[in-house]
């Protein structure tokens, strides 16, 4: 295997066939060419910004950080409650900029150490698909036994212009202050993560959202304990709402909705989802079937044409940095001769960091009615009031499991502070295909919020131990 290269798009490195040649860097990509490197394959990674994509430096890692600064402010601002005499003086974006800069910049570094230590072939630039086994980057061609597309996901505009108070995710992440007023267009995963931020930082915020529910990707009851959670905190939502206009002014924004209402704010994020970014990649030409933009591939991640495969944001199902990350290792596994199990979306845990935080994996109980019947579907909820440690957090929320009658739990749907650390047994438990009793049995530590998932189990077991059945 060569040393790593980080090669110019119109450099002159020696022509070479690569085993995969990987057609961008972001979650899915380089987990394609780190694993397919350490089964020995020579690979090729080509991303024209920096290797870690959306998730890393525009996505994921910045916004949770923010969010962990707004918990703080929280936190802070709450503690009278539990006995300590503390006040928040202020926000400081710039300094929070800083923290959020510094947590992605140590990552990025340690990232691009993993990727130097597996001997990848960094290209640097735009990459086109230009034939079935090619890329074309600054006018060099590099060949590929396999290519696997992973050119990620842009952020939606609804038509409008990003610029001045118009915002997607990626500019609401770079803000030298905390906006007085905020209309978050999208009520999914996106807007509540803003909105519980912005919130916390000082924000007015008002979300818009056409379906009925916020998180309407969630289970329904998770959808209602979100909104109470909401309207709590005093954070504005209005659902079955459709977007109509905005206009600029000199204040901000005003943002007309379908049934005549007009919000003014000082800035107006569309969080409506992500599209694939597989525009002028070559992708049509080559051949390569498309729908609206996605790339479709089997669930083993080839597409139409063969030695091409697709990984990621580009391929329909849930966007999600670990589901690219779970479908690139399992290309490249495929690429080197092994028999990996395809990627589940349904067993792809989702957690949104917003607080209350959601934690879900599996099917929502409407979900599980409509394939079985809903007379085959039998369901429990714990609700942490009765939890020792989420008394002690201050949190509301509870644990719901969806059963079969008699079979396996098929969906985890969790809600309350800090519950997204709960989601690895979640999946466990939906993956493992484990039925009450295997889960009733086990013995879960106390007092931790864990214990939800438990006293859940043995709720749908038939045996409550804290709660009423």
């Amino acid at each position: 295997m060569t040393d790593t290269a980080v090669i110019d798009g119109a450099g002159t490195a020696a022509d070479a066939v690569y085993d995969m040649v990987v057609l961008g860097g972001g979650s899915g990509g380089y987990a394609a060419a780190l694993r397919g490197a350490q089964l020995g394959l020579r690979v090729a990674l080509v991303e024209a910004d920096k290797v870690g994509g959306t998730c890393l430096h525009r996505g994921c890692v910045p916004t949770k950080a923010i969010l962990h600064s707004a918990e703080t402010a929280e936190a802070i601002r709450h503690a009278g409650v539990v006995g300590l005499r503390a006040t928040l003086e202020g926000v400081d974006m710039p300094a929070i900029q800083e923290y959020k800069n510094s947590v992605v910049a140590r990552m990025y570094k340690g990232l691009q150490g993993l990727v130097s230590a597996r001997g990848i072939d960094v290209i640097s630039g735009w990459g086109r698909l230009v034939a079935a086994d090619t890329v074309e980057v600054g006018g060099r061609r590099y060949r590929g036994r396999n290519v696997i597309l992973a050119s990620g996901s842009y952020s939606k505009t609804m038509g409008q212009e990003i610029s001045g108070p118009v915002l997607t995710s990626e500019q609401a992440l770079e803000l030298d202050h905390v906006p007085a007023s905020a209309v978050i267009l999208g009520g999914g995963v996106i807007g509540v993560e803003f909105a519980s931020a912005w919130a916390s930082l000082g924000t007015r915020v008002t979300i818009i959202e056409a379906l009925p529910h916020l998180v309407p990707n969630e289970d329904e009851a998770i959808s209602k304990q979100l909104e109470r959670a909401f309207r709590k905190r005093r954070i504005d939502f209005r659902t079955g709402t459709r977007f109509e206009s905005v206009e600029r002014s000199d204040g901000g924004v005003q943002v007309r909705t379908a049934d005549g209402a007009v919000i003014d704010a000082e800035v107006l994020l569309i969080a409506v989802g992500r599209g694939p970014a597989t525009a002028n990649l070559g992708l049509e030409e080559v051949g390569v079937s498309m729908d609206r933009g996605f790339v479709l591939a089997d669930p083993y991640g080839r597409t139409n044409v063969p030695g091409v495969w697709a990984v990621g944001d580009i391929v329909p199902g849930v966007q999600l940095a670990h589901r690219g990350f779970a479908q690139g290792i399992a290309v490249a596994e495929r690429i080197a001769g092994l028999s990996p199990e395809p990627v589940d979306d349904v067993k792809v845990p989702k957690v949104t960091f917003c607080e209350p935080e959601i934690a879900s994996v599996g099917l929502s109980e409407a979900r599980a009615a409509e394939l079985h019947g809903a007379e085959n579907i039998v369901t429990s909820q714990f609700n942490v009031a009765g939890n020792a440690k989420s008394q002690i957090l201050g949190t509301q929320g509870f644990v719901k499991l969806v059963s079969l009658k008699d079979g396996p739990i098929l969906g985890f749907h969790a809600i309350g502070t800090r519950m997204g650390e709960q989601i690895g047994e979640g999946q466990l438990i939906v993956s493992w295909e484990a039925d009450a009793n295997d889960v009733a049995a086990l013995v879960h530590a106390h007092p931790t919020q864990n214990e939800a998932i438990g006293e859940a189990a043995m709720a749908l077991a038939g045996k409550p131990l804290h709660n009423h059945g």
